[in-house]
């Protein structure tokens, strides 16, 4: 019995290199790889990748007629026969109005200031990873001319060799410099319109470095600010693997848990004689002074509150995939504070370094812990409680994840963070840029000396590989188009894609706009995820009212 994604997709034409995962991408995404999955070959062609290829010489149909296991594979999307809701003004009920492209997929979140954005999809965290640092133009350009959230992840400024941090006690005032943040804000603020934000999270070394006062301090309303509890890859801080003696040293005199540890006499014998060729730095554990959740809930309480008297107007939460208790907590504490967001990032994937049997094998897997989100929030809105805005993250990176994880949620949950997926169009872009432009390969960090063939099947030039390549140009005119990296258009080009698919399936299931979806949107493939999603079985939904209609 095949499973959703085999590694070649006859259909699209797509092929993974690797093995695929839940989320249809290769379990390990390499920047230099040449195609061609989905996601991949998506980033150049855009929508044409929604339909089979070959139109007019073939017919295909779907292999994914089995339903294994608990996932979002084992949800399926409603679609009817009449109907049609959530209209924007001046459209009517009318065949010629209720087409696809007249879904709107803007919406916003946020409980005080609302944050509005063009279509419901941020970033995951892309933070002191060597991948984030090289790619980040490609990620922040594109984002902002998307109209989504692009989320600076953890340590950006403690990794920062360029960075001035004083020795000094109190938290104020203790950054004097940090270039590489200020980079990564101001590339995604050029291009900022509105729709959209910026996102910069805080952990264990960020709060001691007192980077949420440099960025209230240079930046006011600008940025959002994010506390952090954890992540789906892994079960503990932050980490990235270096191969310099004299960068572990230096990430360990700033106060990053480095191991081996780069001070120890052995580990520089070790280290000169190759037997240890890296280290990898790691972040601290946070809250492990706390053994109650009434004192986590006192302490999160305290840090919103002292976020807030520096002046930040939002203030979000990322949470990782902690039990059913941690969940609770980050739900309740997060609605009790009139938090603008809270990501809830289940099991399975990363955008950085984690432990592989670690990421294999810890946490709750996304749909379980999005599932039981859902269900405490009930909890709390029978309460009366106005809950918190939620974004869902773990394992998206197609059309078809984004619209069930939206209703799984509905309606609490207001947009999909997506990790590696939409890292893979900035490796893409900088590889073509590269290519085409060797005098900029070693600026955009591109792997190719040549287009390999399955970009030369697409084309030979930007305006020929990109299909949205003209509707950047006419956004933004010929000299500006030429000043951005060709991995922020291909960023653009699979958003693209996305959105029209995500417009289609809405359509499908005569929904206009994104607030209208709720959970009768979805429906199980198999008995073991409708138990454990609450999602009814294929066969269930709208049972009762069908024998109804026969028996009129």
């Amino acid at each position: 019995m095949e499973m959703r994604f085999s590694k070649g997709n006859d259909a699209l034409g797509t092929k993974n290199r690797g093995n695929p995962c839940e989320s249809s991408l290769c379990t390990l995404c390499r920047a230099d790889c040449q195609g061609k999955c989905e996601t991949w070959l998506s980033s150049m062609v855009g929508r044409k990748l929604l339909y089979p290829r070959s139109f007019g010489l073939v017919t295909a149909g779907a292999n994914n007629t089995t339903h294994l296991g608990v996932s979002y594979n084992s949800v399926r999307i409603q679609g009817y026969a009449y109907g049609a809701s959530g209209l924007n003004p001046g459209l009517t009920s009318h065949p010629d109005d209720c087409i696809f492209p007249n879904v709107n997929l803007e919406t916003q979140f946020g409980k005080r200031v609302k944050t509005k954005i063009r279509m419901p999809m941020m970033t995951g965290a892309l933070g002191s990873t060597f991948i984030a640092e090289k790619y980040w133009d490609s990620f922040a350009v594109g984002g902002a001319l998307i109209g989504i959230p692009v989320v600076i992840g953890e340590n950006v400024v403690g990794v920062d060799r360029d960075s001035e941090i004083s020795p000094q006690q109190d938290r104020k005032g203790k950054i004097l410099r940090a270039p590489e943040l200020d980079r990564r804000i101001e590339t995604y603020l050029r291009y900022f319109d509105g729709y959209g934000a910026i996102i910069v999270q805080l952990n264990v070394e960020d709060t001691r470095n007192g980077v949420a006062e440099y960025v209230v301090d240079k930046y006011g309303d600008k940025c959002i600010i994010e506390l952090k509890w954890g992540q789906g890859a892994k079960n503990i801080g932050g980490e990235i693997q270096v191969r310099s003696m004299d960068y572990a040293m230096f990430l360990k005199q700033r106060g990053y848990v480095v191991d081996p540890d780069p001070s120890l006499s052995e580990v520089q014998q070790g280290f000169e004689q190759g037997a240890i060729k890296s280290f990898a730095r790691h972040s601290r554990l946070g809250s492990t002074n706390l053994g109650t959740a009434s004192q986590v809930q006192e302490d999160f309480m305290n840090s919103v509150e002292y976020l807030r008297g520096l002046g930040f107007e939002r203030i979000t939460l990322k949470t990782g995939s902690y039990g059913m208790e941690e969940l609770a907590m980050a739900i309740k504490f997060a609605t009790d504070a009139e938090l603008d967001l809270l990501t809830i990032d289940g099991s399975g994937g990363g955008t950085g370094m984690s432990p592989w049997n670690m990421m294999q094998s810890w946490g709750v897997p996304s749909i379980h812990l999005h599932a039981k989100a859902h269900e405490y929030a009930g909890i709390l809105s029978a309460k009366g409680k106005n809950v918190v805005d939620m974004s869902f993250a773990g394992g998206f990176a197609l059309e078809d994840h984004i619209f069930k994880a939206l209703a799984l949620g509905a309606p609490y949950t207001k947009l999909i963070c997506m990790g590696r997926a939409i890292m893979v169009p900035g490796f893409l872009g900088a590889n073509i840029e590269g290519a085409i432009h060797p005098e900029r390969r070693a600026d955009v960090n591109g792997n190719w000396n040549e287009l390999p063939k399955t970009v030369l099947e697409v084309g030979k030039t930007a305006d020929e590989i990109f299909a949205g390549y003209h509707d950047l140009e006419k956004k933004l005119g010929k000299d500006e188009l030429a000043r951005i990296p060709y991995g922020a258009i291909a960023f653009y080009t699979q958003a693209d894609k996305l959105g029209c698919g995500l417009q289609q399936l809405m359509a499908g299931a005569r929904k206009f706009s994104l607030n209208q979806i709720t959970r009768s949107e979805i429906f199980s493939g198999n008995r073991e995820t409708a138990q454990e999603t609450g999602i009814p079985h294929v066969t269930d939904v709208n049972n009762e009212s069908a024998k109804k209609i026969l028996n009129s």
